[in-house]
């Protein structure tokens, strides 16, 4: 087994430290960054995953010099719209109401500095249609809290999965981290994933 570089995941998400699980990485330490993610007058939804993707990682990495910093962010758009992360009962239901019956992208964005200070990242979009919720399927999700704090109101992994009609594209990437591409990104900076 070799030993991989030191690496810091800048994220408080639970979802994300799941995910590279899955592909047996565990960061050495975890360090969630505090950024405005106010997206900026006519920004587009991918450009806005990126710019607080690599917002996030130079933010992280200008605490360290010893370690890779892996940062992600993810951004539900619905047209040329960035939906908001759902902090209360009415945005969780605006997000809901705009996409009942409709399909919507995700993008998130991986960043990873390098402890030479290069960053490699990748955006990454999934497609995804949601069936039309009728007035009970709505209200129950609502009162369900789960959409608190999830972009665009759900997350796929939890009830709200009920409502997806198709998905073209990466699950792990709706879900927050898109594993075939961060696995790359690792591999790519010579961190060996599968220990």
């Amino acid at each position: 087994m070799v030993d991989n570089p030191k690496l810091i995941l800048a994220s408080s998400s639970l979802r994300r430290v799941d995910l590279l699980a899955q592909i047996g990485v565990t960061a050495d330490a975890i360090q969630p960054t505090d950024i405005d993610e106010t997206p900026l007058k006519q920004e587009l939804p991918r450009d806005l995953a990126k710019r607080l993707a690599l917002a996030k990682g130079a933010k992280a990495a200008a605490a360290t010099t010893d370690a890779m910093v892996l940062s992600a962010d993810t951004v539900v758009a619905c047209g040329r719209r960035a939906l908001p992360k759902a902090e209360d009962v009415d945005q969780a239901a605006f997000c809901i109401d705009l996409l009942s019956g409709r399909s919507h992208r995700v993008f998130s964005a991986v960043a990873l500095t390098l402890l030479d200070g290069r960053v490699l990242h990748r955006v990454v979009m999934t497609a995804v249609t949601f069936k039309r919720l009728d007035s009970r399927e709505r209200e129950a999700y609502l009162a369900g809290e789960e959409w608190r704090g999830k972009a665009g109101g759900y997350a796929i992994q939890g009830k709200a999965a009920a409502f997806v009609r198709r998905i073209n594209g990466s699950y792990s990437n709706v879900v927050g981290l898109p594993l075939f591409e961060t696995t790359a990104l690792l591999q790519g900076a010579g961190y060996r994933v599968f220990q």
